[in-house]
């Protein structure tokens, strides 16, 4: 067939299966992954779905409306070592060693997947958005990713639940969906699309209001094909434009009138969302619908008078089934779509957002007095002073020079846009980053190898036979291939959630044939087997709390080197300070302070404000040691050596006791 890739690698999918109830198949991020396949029209998988211990296969394919996906059915034993240790939805590729984990991360694959195999397909690759970053960023750092995997599925499910013998309330979440909706659009182009939409509202001679209830009621008459023709193909800019009630038109010469040129930004009209992410139809849209349309079926059939309370959500789910295939992706999951009645578009004001507003202890601190000398005098009048513990074995080193080529960190390098060395960063999710492939230069490289000596030390000298050492925000995979090299009888696995690093780094384990070692594309938190050790070379700001955290819960020792401390901050994980001695001494803005000069430590600043910055990170990490010695560590604070090799170049290692 023209168009379509000879050779795909075979992959297999396995989702997850609890219970059926009223066509819902649940969990939701099962029913949202078969939803995307239909709609995708995607064959290049085979399908399982991960039935519970003691259920039969055959009575619950029935149920399971699967036309145009081919399911087959398999126990949670069955299935392969590298998926047992994940949360599903999970991707496989043979051999078993690569593993795509997670309902964002497999929700892109499927999409890339599609369009590779039918490069005609263009529409499906645009579900990625703008530069392809629709659900990218992992679901610990963007609040966004956060409320459409995880908060929203998990809400509907909890709601569905409900025995409604009292009136309940409307999760948090869909009211949170609701004020997402009714915030301004913001878009690469957005202020030549705001001026059109001024200019726009001035030729019409009526106000912004009166300008969105004619564009409403125009966008209602819009009728698309399912067999979707050339003019529905671009369905989303056709929305997004009669939205505004504006038409592409040849380009003139003339200038824009001055009232247009000369408008302030301030004064300009908000435009409004059309989808989920703004003016068009995204991979956030997929993931939404079908957790959208079980909540609303409920509500429809016995709390119909709740609508009023999110009439813009209400809305997006009627304007969502305009879009080409939707209507018959859905028929092929068994959702049946409902009719809702008109409600007014106005969304009453909601509560703010309590994961972005400032704690009151932030607000108002009469306590607080800035910069790092006052923090940290506070510590020292409680007896907490600067302190490392010293290096067990210094001038240990790997043999370089005997090692295979492709065990030297020589082939990737990465590059952090903070103060920390360019190729220190672990970048384990953050958007701000950036990443350059290509051969280090001999310096860099040095360096590296030193970094490598040390947690090669750490680790090596706590592994038995037999161990799982896992190599969190593996990026390129410098530490956990040197780890499957040097030590053959461990089982090593990296973690990483840029898809492109893990397959350099596969490239690279393939060419010494390592057959010790799996790749994970995953948040780490989706990872759930057990393990002995835990290692993390510069995981950026609270990943390194965050691989702490996992190494705690399953009693593995761990050897991480943090980086990116100015990145450091509350999330829906992670608190500062964390041990109860910190707790007592500082209040979180000046453990920020603390956190915001430890990255003070660039070669290129003085002497003098490199020391406090060492200082500073010293005890940002004592306070990651002292709460980890709360949970029954032994915990210990090293500087890498040589100090050099690094900007960031302290080691936290733990060992349960």
């Amino acid at each position: 067939m023209k168009g379509i890739k000879k050779s795909l690698t075979e992959e297999y999918l396995y989702l997850d299966f609890s219970h059926q109830k009223e066509g819902c198949i649940f969990p939701l991020h099962t029913s949202v992954t078969l939803f995307l396949l239909s709609y995708c029209d995607c064959t290049v998988f085979k399908v399982f779905l991960v039935l519970p211990g003691e259920s039969t296969g055959i009575s619950l394919l029935k149920n399971v409306p699967s036309e145009g996906v081919e399911i087959q059915t398999i126990s949670r034993q069955e299935l392969p070592p590298i998926v047992q240790s994940c949360c599903l939805p999970a991707v496989v590729e043979r051999p078993d060693n690569f593993c795509r984990a997670g309902l964002a991360v497999v929700l892109r694959h499927i999409i890339q997947k599609s369009y590779e195999a039918d490069p005609s397909k263009k529409e499906i690759l645009e579900l990625l958005g703008f530069k392809k970053t629709c659900l990218k960023a992992c679901a610990e750092v963007s609040q966004w990713t956060r409320l459409c995997e995880l908060t929203v599925p998990l809400a509907v499910e909890n709601f569905l639940k409900e025995s409604f013998d009292q009136p309940p309330t409307i999760p948090a979440a869909i009211l949170e969906l609701e004020k997402k909706l009714s915030e301004p659009v913001r878009v690469h182009n957005d202020d030549k699309l705001r001026r059109q939409k001024l200019k726009q509202q001035k030729a019409a001679g009526v106000g912004p209001s009166l300008a969105k209830e004619k564009t409403k009621s125009k966008g209602h008459r819009q009728e698309t094909s399912e067999e979707g023709d050339s003019s529905s193909a671009s369905l989303e800019l056709k929305v997004a434009f009669s939205k505004l009630t504006i038409h592409k038109e040849p380009a003139s010469a003339n200038r824009e009138p001055s009232y247009v040129r000369k408008a302030k930004a301030s004064d300009l009209p908000p435009l409004d969302h059309v989808f989920a992410e703004g003016l068009y139809f995204t991979l956030a849209d997929i993931v939404l619908l079908p957790c959208i349309h079980h909540f609303l079926v409920i509500i429809c059939r016995k709390l119909s008078g709740k609508l009023v309370e999110f009439p813009l959500v209400a809305a997006w789910y009627q304007r969502i089934q305009e879009v080409p295939r939707v209507q018959t992706a859905a028929s092929q999951c068994g959702i049946q779509f409902i009719s809702l009645p008109e409600l007014q578009t106005t969304s009453s004001q909601q509560p703010p957002n309590l994961d972005e507003a400032p704690s009151a202890e932030e607000q108002n601190d009469p306590s607080f007095i800035g910069g790092p000398r006052p923090t940290m005098t506070k510590l020292m009048e409680k007896g907490i002073e600067v302190m490392f513990s010293p290096h067990p074995c210094p001038t240990w080193t790997l043999d370089w020079d005997t090692l295979p080529a492709a065990v030297s960190p020589k082939e990737v390098a990465q590059s952090c846009p903070t103060l920390c060395d360019p190729m220190d960063c672990g970048l384990p999710g953050s958007s701000v980053h950036r990443i350059f492939s290509g051969k280090m230069s001999s310096d860099r490289a040095l360096r590296k190898q030193q970094q490598l000596n040390n947690l090669v030390y750490m680790v090596t000298n706590q592994a038995k036979p037999g161990d799982r050492i896992v190599d969190f925000c593996s990026g390129g995979g410098h530490v956990g291939i040197v780890l499957a090299h040097v030590l053959p009888s461990c089982q090593v696995i990296l973690i990483e959630n840029k898809e492109l690093s893990l397959i350099r780094a596969k490239k690279r384990s393939d060419e010494l044939g390592l057959s010790n070692i799996w790749f994970i594309q995953a948040n780490m938190e989706y990872f759930t087997g057990m393990f002995n050790i835990g290692v993390a070379l510069h995981a950026c700001g609270v990943a390194t709390d965050m691989v702490i955290e996992h190494c705690l819960k399953t009693r593995a020792s761990f050897v991480t080197c943090p980086c990116c401390y100015g990145f450091i901050q509350n999330t829906s994980k992670v608190n500062f300070p964390k041990s109860e001695l910190f707790k007592k001494t500082l209040s979180y803005k000046e453990h920020m302070i603390l956190c915001r000069f430890a990255d003070q430590t660039a070669v290129q600043l003085p002497p003098q404000r490199r020391l406090i910055g060492k200082q500073c990170m010293c005890l940002v990490d004592l306070d990651r040691a002292r709460a980890a010695e709360e949970h029954g560590f032994s915990v210990q604070v090293i500087s890498m050596e040589p100090e050099s090799c690094s900007p960031k170049n302290n080691m936290i290692v733990g060992v349960p006791i």
